[in-house]
C-alpha cells in the first residue's frame, strides 16, 4: 500500500486524468443502461447492494488472473496477454455495462496492490481503456436486447473494437508515450518488433503485426471462455441477483 501510494504521489497529474477517463467512461456506462431501460420499459436500479458485492467478487478474480500474463513469440517481451477481461465480460453480461466497466477499474486497484506500477500507470491505462473497449460494446448491445445470438453478436463486436481501438492507442500514445519514459527513441522499439518480424518497418507496421493479433486472440478467448462459462455460473449469478428470473444465455443455450 505504501508503495502504491508513493507511486500516486509521484504522478498526481496522470493519475488525476486516469481517474476522469474512468469517470467519463462510467458516464457513458450509466447514460447507456438508462436509454436501455427506456426502450425495454424497465425500472431496474443501475446499482444495488447485491450488484456492487458481486462487482467486487469478479474484481477479485479479475484482478489475480492479470498477474498470470504470458509473454507472445510475436511481439516484445513488454507485451503480454492475460485473461483478465473474462470475469469483467462475465460480470457486464450478468448486470450490464456500468458493471463491467467499474469492474475493469477495480481489477486494476487490485492488481496495483500486489504488483505496483512500473510504467507509471500508463501500462493500467492501457489495460483499462482496452478492455473497456471491448466490454462496452459487448455488453451494451447484450443488453438491448438479452438473447444468445446478440451475447454472441456483442462480444465479436468488442473483440473487433478492442483491436481496432488498441492497435491506435498503441500507435498514436502508448508507444510514443514508453519511448519518452524510458528514454528511448521510437526507433529502437520499432527495432524490437523487427528483430521478431521483418516486416515490421515502422510504428503502423509495428502495431499491425505485434499488437492487433495480440487483442485479437484475447477478444476470441475471453469471448469462447464466457460461452463455456456463462451457462454453468448462471444458476450462482441468479440466486445472487435475481432469484425468479431465468438468465437468458443459460435459457437458450
Amino acid at each position: 500500500m505504501s508503495t502504491l501510494i508513493k507511486n500516486v504521489l509521484e504522478n498526481v497529474t496522470f493519475v488525476l486524468e486516469f481517474l476522469g477517463l474512468v469517470a467519463i467512461l462510467v458516464m457513458v456506462a450509466v447514460l447507456a443502461e438508462r436509454l436501455i431501460a427506456r426502450k425495454n420499459h424497465t425500472t431496474e436500479k443501475i446499482l444495488t447492494t447485491k450488484k456492487i458485492a458481486m462487482i467486487g467478487m469478479f474484481s477479485a478474480v479479475a484482478g489475480i488472473l492479470i498477474l498470470f500474463d504470458i509473454a507472445v513469440p510475436f511481439a516484445p517481451s513488454f507485451y503480454k496477454i492475460d485473461m483478465s477481461e473474462l470475469p469483467v465480460l462475465l460480470c457486464g453480461f450478468a448486470f450490464g455495462p456500468v458493471a463491467g466497466v467499474l469492474t475493469e477499474f477495480v481489477k486494476i486497484l487490485i492488481k496495483l496492490l500486489f504488483k505496483p506500477t512500473s510504467t507509471a500507470f500508463v501500462g493500467e491505462l492501457s489495460n483499462f481503456c482496452v478492455g473497456c473497449s471491448m466490454i462496452l460494446p459487448a455488453t451494451i448491445l447484450y443488453h438491448i436486447k438479452k438473447k444468445k445470438a446478440t451475447a454472441i453478436v456483442g462480444s465479436a463486436v468488442g473483440t473487433i473494437v478492442m483491436s481496432i481501438f488498441g492497435t491506435l492507442f498503441n500507435a498514436i500514445y502508448l508507444l510514443p508515450t514508453f519511448a519518452v519514459m524510458y528514454g528511448m527513441s521510437l526507433d529502437n522499439l520499432i527495432a524490437m518488433g523487427t528483430a521478431l518480424n521483418a516486416n515490421v518497418t515502422n510504428v503502423f507496421t509495428f502495431v499491425a503485426f505485434c499488437v492487433a493479433p495480440l487483442n485479437l486472440i484475447k477478444g476470441v478467448g475471453v469471448s469462447v471462455l464466457t460461452f463455456m462459462l456463462y451457462k454453468p455460473l448462471s444458476p450462482i449469478l441468479k440466486a445472487a441477483y435475481e432469484p425468479a428470473k431465468k438468465s437468458d444465455l443459460a435459457k437458450e443455450a
